[in-house]
């Protein structure tokens, strides 16, 4: 039967009663109210902190072969354990190209697929255990669900979802086949991120209070250039939706150390957007010059700067920003602020503070060797090597597998994928009701109050090797 998340859920509501129940400001907010809602249904299977039965040679299948898609065939092939066994893009010459990485690794050669469905025939009939998915934003979904209809483990770039009912989506099929579906965040990998994410578990910040997170990064040239990203598709998100786009790079590590999902849970959020200051006015002047930006003229773009506030359960507070068109430094801020510190990434340099000064660099060091969590002082140093935005990446995908291959809980499961990124389509819709409040829905369905928090130890895991090339 074809899934209608509107049917399930007037279904659930009108047989639980709960309509009588939902907040005021969600019946207030449209016509598309219920996609705020969650379902009444209780959880199927929580997938936070789920061991999925151990693999011993991950299989892996990738799909889009563009901007991020060579970079992830390059790192996975450094690490031991893994298959890569099948190369997916529409286009077909791009998956030949990637096969030179696996040649330059002394690796076997992979099936390749291409084509409009050439990703439904590798998934539905290669044999893998994990389909990584590199696609423009709105195939994330469609392609992690069927990934898991097929028996495979599911990691999809950022956002994972960009409406509420593909987050819904993910999670009841992540739930009803037991699949792992993860949302690659890399910047939770991150080397201050992940000091501040330990040190925030070990107390020294004391009660967390607030924290930001952002992603200001100029791409008003990348976004209009021809031979960027195929066929214009991240222009023409821009043109079609108003809010915060990309909110996952900030949000992720900040929502870990407030352990949202995890003893806490992200509750309502206002929205506001500037207007458009630039891109209408670029595309106006890129028409004049090459009709091939005719269509892009004369339409509504984006404001420039977007600010999200969201409230959690337990009372706390985190901004998060976007702004991918203002001549600006490249910024996702990254500061936590608690009842007996702070710290904070950017503006640069990295700063901790535990009352009115900074502390000195010295100081600074000693907490690095000691609150860098085992995972970097495991593979840090190779994951500099490597690459991949200074090792965040490679950290990220080696995690991955040894969780896959050791049959550990994965660090980021169903629930934060959705959670980080479904604040794409709440905060547009914020920002279409001048910034009315939203309620934020609990994927987790109550299951955040027993959650555990990341676990931040190699135990149980830790036994898979880097491959030196060259």
């Amino acid at each position: 039967m074809k899934y209608n998340r509107r049917n399930f859920l007037r279904n659930a509501t009108l047989l639980s009663g709960a309509v009588a129940t939902l907040p005021a400001v969600a019946r207030d907010a449209g016509n598309d109210w219920l996609l705020n809602a969650q379902p009444a249904l209780p959880q199927r299977f929580n997938m936070s902190g789920y061991a999925a039965p151990k693999i011993d040679k991950v299989r892996i299948g990738f799909i889009g072969l563009g901007q991020r898609g060579p970079g992830a065939v390059n790192r996975m092939s450094r690490i031991e354990g893994v298959e890569i066994k099948a190369l997916c893009d529409k286009d077909p010459a791009r998956a030949t190209k990637a096969q030179s990485i696996l040649e330059k690794a002394g690796l076997p050669k992979a099936k390749e697929y291409s084509g409009e469905d050439g990703w439904k025939d590798m998934v539905a009939n290669a044999d893998l255990d994990l389909v990584y998915i590199c696609t423009p934003w709105d195939l994330h979904t469609p392609m992690a669900v069927y990934a898991m209809e097929h028996g495979k483990h599911a990691a999809s770039e950022v956002p994972i979802a960009i409406t509420l009912d593909e987050c819904w989506q993910l999670v009841e099929t992540s739930e009803r086949t037991k699949k792992h579906c993860m949302m690659l965040e890399n910047c939770c990998y991150d080397f201050f991120e992940m000091l501040t994410l330990n040190m925030a578990r070990n107390g020294l910040f004391g009660e967390i209070v607030h924290a930001e997170g952002a992603y200001i990064h100029d791409l008003l040239d990348l976004n209009f250039d021809k031979n960027g990203y195929a066929d214009m598709w991240r222009l023409r998100m821009n043109a079609t939706h108003n809010g915060n786009l990309y909110p996952t790079h900030g949000l992720g590590p900040i929502a870990q150390c407030l352990d949202i999902n995890r003893g806490d849970k992200m509750d309502y959020l206002v929205s506001m957007s500037t207007s458009d200051f630039m891109m209408g006015e670029t595309a106006t002047a890129k028409a004049a010059d090459d009709s091939f930006f005719e269509s892009f003229a004369g339409r509504t773009y984006r404001g420039n700067m977007n600010t999200t506030l969201i409230h959690t359960a337990k009372g706390k507070t985190m901004m998060v920003q976007h702004d991918v068109t203002s001549p600006r430094p490249y910024s996702r801020i990254h500061l936590v602020s608690g009842t007996k510190g702070v710290a904070s990434k950017w503006p640069s340099p990295e700063r901790i503070a535990f009352g009115h000064n900074w502390v000195k660099d010295e100081e600074l060091k000693e907490l690095y060797d000691k609150y860098t969590p085992a995972l970097i002082k495991h593979v840090g140093e190779a994951a500099k090597q490597v690459g991949g935005h200074g090792g965040m990446d490679f950290i990220m995908d080696w995690r991955l597998i040894d969780c896959l291959r050791n049959g550990l809980p994965l660090d980021q499961d169903v629930y934060d994928g959705v959670a980080w990124s479904c604040i794409f389509p709440l905060s547009e819709q914020s920002v279409a009701r001048r910034s009315r409040s939203l309620d934020i829905p609990d994927f987790t369905r109550g299951a955040w109050k027993q959650n555990k928090p990341v676990n931040l130890t190699l135990e149980g895991g830790a036994t898979t090797g880097v491959r030196k090339i060259g």
